[in-house]
């Protein structure tokens, strides 16, 4: 019950405070729109080409633009010294950083979903391809947002990690990556998409078991004297 408790007021907890600074939440959904719109000006605008690449390209572009809103997960926290007490108290820790990392995905992750199919439309995404990429990247992002997590638990402390956490976590991105794009590619080949997307599902079922111990962990040797 306390933890289910902690949980829910630290979803709710950041949900209002990410609410008062919409433009930072806006900047990794434009860059994501902005970054896949530039690709066919960049390579080519032939469309054959363009839908062999789509499904990687789409996935890049989300790993960037999660990286690009990791670094502020507890940042304000740290600097405030609300983070630090959290730490110190008796409680458990795991289900309220798991709430952390919720809001994250919700104002992140889910958003870059929503908005794939038009990248996919801009990418000539053949139609088949649409609902696999959807359903891999509903899923994908979750272990996104919980990775990017850990890196911003390992930088918190420093004043410039950004780059930092990107050398850190982007090696841990690379399954997840080959995995995702897999599954928009597969149903696009007229191969059978639900292998790739379960194995996306246990990475993430891997990942939210894994990621808030070693998040708290981290945490603790990083920020408590």
């Amino acid at each position: 019950m306390i933890s289910n408790m902690g949980f829910l007021a630290f979803l709710r907890r950041d949900l209002r405070l990410i609410n008062r600074r919409r433009g930072e939440v806006a900047s990794p959904l434009i860059f994501f729109l902005m970054a896949a719109t530039f690709v066919p000006l960049g390579i080519t605008p032939d469309a054959e080409l363009l839908k062999n690449i789509a499904p990687g390209i789409i996935w890049v572009m989300a790993l960037l633009a999660t990286l690009l809103s990791a670094d502020s997960l507890f940042a304000s926290d740290y600097q405030d010294g609300s983070l630090e007490q959290m730490l110190i108290s008796p409680q458990l820790l795991v289900m309220p950083v798991l709430g952390k990392v919720t809001a994250h995905w919700l104002t992140t992750g889910l958003p870059l979903t929503l908005v794939s199919p038009l990248l996919g439309l801009l990418l000539s995404l053949p139609t088949a391809g649409y609902l696999p990429m959807m359903a891999g990247l509903a899923v994908g992002t979750g272990c996104l947002s919980l990775l990017a997590a850990l890196g911003a638990a390992l930088t918190v402390s420093l004043q410039k990690g950004s780059l930092l956490l990107t050398l850190i976590v982007m090696p841990l991105y690379m399954p997840i990556i080959i995995f995702g794009s897999a599954t928009a590619q597969y149903s696009i080949e007229g191969l059978a998409w639900s292998g790739p997307l379960a194995i996306l599902g246990a990475m993430l079922a891997v990942a939210i078991a894994l990621c808030p111990l070693a998040i708290v962990s981290v945490l603790r040797l990083t920020t408590i004297n």
